[in-house]
């Protein structure tokens, strides 16, 4: 789908407007994560580490690849290598903010979200040392923000993508997630925030290819409008890429059964793309509780770990 409904204005980005706005982010997020989700490595990371620790005794579900094999013949009992997780992380955000998710028509605008889900991210990894940067896509500009450890230079990463501003034209969403493997970093993780209205064919190989070196997270912003049509006689439309107007009677049911379909059909693409690619898959919607989603994706992603499954893609409930 390229066309959405015309959204409400959004205020442009202004230095007081986005303290404001990571005020209250930081308020909403510490005051409902912390109390619910605690631990500096159990957050967001899908993996348990990379650095090797002790045996135990295998159990069921326990990841076959993790076999300690010389502990497994002197016990005659199957053994597997604890890992430990690693003290120092280096994450990377690539964050859309093209014209696409200046968009909303429920509780948030898209690009909210994508704020917020930044925001988030940041405050479950920035512990211990941990460096965060990010590149962040306007449509038609790509700009990077240099890793840094340390609270007052995440608030500044955050400040910078706030005040971001987005440009007319189409972003190119395998450019961006190309540019988190360029140059070439230590394992880590990669987070991708997008609406991924691109078809998949043109960021799942940049994407497959990043999940080989790095755990991968991708965070899906979906509007309801993007999904169903409502029926409300004629309705204008603007593609807010472009700026292309259409004019759709909402009023015509196999119409809105027909874009149902599609928008269905879009969705089962993308997750299947990322799902293909290896990649973890968080999905938030603007007129959900978006705090809520993250908060049981992590935890799902945490019991999945402490039973040992290798389950890697989790997506939020879409209700």
């Amino acid at each position: 789908m390229t066309a959405a409904p015309q959204q409400r204005s959004r205020p442009e980005p202004t230095p007081r407007r986005a303290e404001t706005t990571l005020a209250r982010l930081h308020y909403v997020i510490t005051r409902r994560l912390d109390g619910l989700l605690q631990g500096d490595y159990l957050g967001l990371l899908p993996g348990p580490g990379t650095e090797a620790g002790e045996s135990r005794e295998y159990r069921p579900g326990d990841d076959v690849r993790r076999m300690d094999w010389p502990v497994t013949a002197r016990t005659t009992l199957p053994h597997v290598r604890e890992t430990i997780a690693d003290r120092e992380l280096e994450v990377w955000m690539a964050v859309d903010l093209s014209a696409s998710l200046d968009f909303g028509t429920a509780r948030y605008l898209k690009r909210d979200l994508a704020i917020a889900a930044a925001a988030a991210v940041t405050h479950l990894t920035v512990r211990g040392g941990n460096r965060i940067g990010a590149l962040v896509s306007t449509g038609d500009t790509l700009r990077r923000l240099p890793a840094r450890s340390g609270r007052r230079e995440a608030h500044g990463l955050l400040r910078a993508i706030e005040q971001t501003t987005s440009r007319p034209g189409r972003s190119e969403l395998g450019a961006l997630i190309d540019g988190l493997n360029r140059p070439p970093r230590r394992r880590g993780l990669a987070v991708v925030i997008s609406d991924f209205l691109a078809p998949p064919d043109q960021w799942q190989r940049p994407l497959r290819r990043l999940a080989v070196r790095h755990d991968v997270l991708c965070v899906e912003i979906v509007d309801p409008r993007e999904l169903e049509l409502p029926d409300v006689g004629v309705l204008v439309v603007a593609d807010p890429e472009t700026g292309a107007l259409h004019e759709v009677q909402t009023a015509d049911r196999r119409l809105r059964e027909r874009y149902a379909a599609a928008a269905r059909q879009q969705r089962a693409a993308v997750a299947a793309a990322i799902r293909a690619a290896g990649a973890s898959h968080l999905l938030l919607r603007t007129d959900t509780d978006w705090l809520l989603e993250i908060v049981r994706f992590v935890a799902a992603a945490r019991h999945a770990r402490f039973r040992g499954t290798a389950r890697r893609t989790l997506t939020g409930a879409t209700a």
